[in-house]
């Protein structure tokens, strides 16, 4: 939002059209999710509201404690941790531990989907597409084919997998103890 904000005051619906126009509609916002941020960024004191325009919107205006975080932001690299978690390296490792449940079927079924969407987004790639769209389309391109070799090192690693033997149950023996001596 401060990026966006950077280039001039804007309300909600601003921010979030430019915010999808910026990374080509690929990570849609909710405008509940757009004014919760600006409340909480007005609450720190990296933006401010403006007074309610005619139409009845209020905008916001970055700070200079907001151009200080924004610049900040833009410098800092993004820390592997920062990440959300992969939720496809959790899936396969659950699978593998989970009783029933055919792995192979869950890398081929990722990498069916996978695949789609690497053709899609190198169509979408042949289009004359802005710089920040493409280079969006081609960060998603980069992680498909990074998935794509990740999946082979998994077939690979389960060929090789010795799944070890379930441990036996413990059996509960309902002799009394003094009849077993």
């Amino acid at each position: 939002m401060l990026a966006l904000l950077e280039r001039g005051p804007r309300y909600g619906y601003q921010l979030r059209a430019e915010f999808e126009d910026s990374t080509g509609s690929t990570w849609p916002l909710n405008i509940g999710q757009v004014y919760t941020t600006l409340n909480r960024l007005d609450r720190d004191g990296l933006v401010r509201a403006l007074p309610e325009n005619d139409g009845g919107q209020r905008p916001y205006e970055i700070t200079g404690e907001g151009r200080a975080e924004l610049a900040l932001w833009f410098a800092t690299p993004i820390a592997r941790a920062d990440r959300p978690r992969d939720e496809l390296a959790i899936k396969l490792a659950l699978a593998i531990t989970t009783p029933g449940i055919d792995v192979q079927a869950v890398v081929m079924a990722q990498r069916s989907a996978t695949m789609r969407a690497l053709q899609e987004y190198t169509r979408l790639k042949r289009t004359d597409a802005e710089l920040p769209w493409r280079l969006v389309l081609e960060s998603m391109i980069f992680q498909s084919e990074a998935e794509l070799r990740w999946l082979d090192h998994c077939e690979t690693a389960l060929v090789r997998y010795d799944k070890p033997a379930p441990a036996p149950l413990p059996t509960h023996d309902d002799t009394p103890r003094e009849a077993r001596r």
